[in-house]
């Protein structure tokens, strides 16, 4: 069963290759270009997933995170950073604000829907832990 996944990115060209790839896998999918656009979007209409770029226009990924975890209405969010920053200190920075997956540009096509698939599985109610 596919999930409702935003994508809060600012590049046409990655919404678009991110967007072919999440509904081909049978999720439907939602995109906004700005920080702000995805604070009103997630007060509207939740998601299962957010795709997080951290350099957004108006309001940046690190903000956004910060007020997304602030919300109690938003505690089921799985929130998975896209950025081409990739130094430790970001990450670090991301993780530490609630980030639940953290994925560096360029990346591998497999491996981000596989790690999307990972989330998925994690927010559902009948998720099987890896032990059980």
């Amino acid at each position: 069963m596919g999930a409702t996944i935003l994508i809060a990115e600012d590049e046409p060209f990655i919404v678009e290759s991110l967007s072919f790839l999440l509904k081909h896998e049978g999720h439907e999918v939602q995109s906004v270009d700005t920080g702000s656009d995805a604070l009103r979007r997630l007060r509207s209409a939740p998601p299962d997933l957010m795709l997080l770029d951290i350099m957004l226009p108006e309001t940046n990924g690190f903000d956004v995170l910060r007020q997304v975890r602030a919300m109690p209405e938003l505690d089921h969010l799985k929130v998975m950073v896209l950025t081409a920053k990739g130094q430790d200190a970001d990450r670090k920075r991301m993780m530490e604000l609630g980030a639940d997956d953290f994925v560096t540009k360029p990346f591998s096509n497999r491996d981000l829907l596989d790690r999307v698939a990972v989330l998925i599985a994690a927010r559902s109610p009948d998720a099987k832990t890896p032990n059980g």
